[in-house]
């Protein structure tokens, strides 16, 4: 009687147990870079959302100081002191007159990955 003897059963739990660590540390490597993902692009959003506050202001301050509207976004850099990562985003300004609030589209250029 080999009661408690271990067997074939206890062998390849053995062997399992082994990798047991390995497969841990993959797990938590994917959990880590899934988050920081998920930052970086939570981050990327804020930044467009500030771009988009940081513009609609300048363009409204500029409205309310000189009586017109800013005729491109060069005006709001060089007046406003408006400051963006052109490598980050692309902005399309289109006046479409003095007194007429401007087009603006913000285009993220990085892809979200």
């Amino acid at each position: 009687m080999n009661r408690f003897s271990s067997g074939r059963k206890a062998t390849i739990l053995n062997k399992a147990m082994k990798f047991l660590p390995l497969v841990m540390g993959i797990i938590v490597i994917a959990v880590f870079l899934i988050g920081v993902n998920y930052v970086s692009t939570s981050s990327l959003e804020g930044q467009q959302e500030s771009l988009e506050k940081a513009i609609s202001r300048d363009v409204a301050q500029c409205y309310a100081v000189e009586g017109t509207y800013p005729p491109n976004l060069g005006y709001l850099v060089d007046h406003y002191g408006l400051t963006y990562n052109d490598e980050l985003f692309f902005v399309d300004y289109q006046s479409i007159g003095s007194n007429i609030y401007p087009d603006i589209t913000i285009i993220r250029l990085t892809e979200d990955k």
